[in-house]
């Protein structure tokens, strides 16, 4: 058990530390969400450049595909490093890809723009077009690293796994009866 334990922790901080790559991709890849300063009444307000443009939900849905790659990613190279599978290898395959994508979601928005909007619209002027902080909208995207993570290493367990012997091995034909030993009866 000793050795089960130390080998997920191994998975866990290996498979949580590739959300920093998650991350650089997803701020590389990601769509920027185009915004627009103004001024109105002495203050300044900050708008969607094309108020039904699909960027912002295009960069929850790039977060969330490139999570979903990881996780089959993660979830192949643990089946290939460990064949036999087992629970606490799994539970850490499962944590280390939720740490992971708060990992990538923390160092995408490090990378990405600027989070205080107002004063970046100060900073390139009124009616400037500049790019929104990247920001995930849907929290959920979280989970798409640890489930496809999940899915895909009990799918390869099941179908490339060691198997379990036999508990009830099958029947010998009629006229050759044997004890629970082997030996023929009678």
């Amino acid at each position: 058990m000793k050795t089960e334990v130390r080998e997920a922790a191994v998975v866990m901080v290996a498979v949580a530390v590739f959300g920093a790559l998650l991350g650089v991709l997803w701020w590389w890849l990601a769509p920027s969400v185009p915004l627009v300063g103004d001024v109105v009444d002495k203050s300044w307000v900050v708008y969607l450049k094309d108020s039904e443009g699909e960027q912002a939900v295009g960069v929850d849905g790039t977060f969330t595909l490139l999570a979903l790659g990881f996780g089959l990613l993660s979830a192949l190279a643990v089946f290939l490093w460990r064949r036999r599978g087992g629970v606490p290898l799994v539970v850490a395959l499962a944590v280390g890809g939720f740490l992971g994508s708060l990992l990538a979601w923390r160092v995408g928005v490090w990378l990405g723009p600027a989070q205080d909007v107002v004063a970046r619209a100060k900073d390139v002027g009124k009616g400037v077009t500049f790019s929104a902080p990247l920001k995930l909208g849907a929290k959920g995207a979280w989970l798409a690293w640890p489930l496809a993570a999940l899915v895909a290493h009990l799918g390869l367990t099941a179908l490339f796994g060691p198997r379990d012997p036999d508990p009830f091995p099958q029947q010998p034909p009629q006229g050759q009866a044997k004890d629970p030993y082997g030996a023929p009866l009678g």
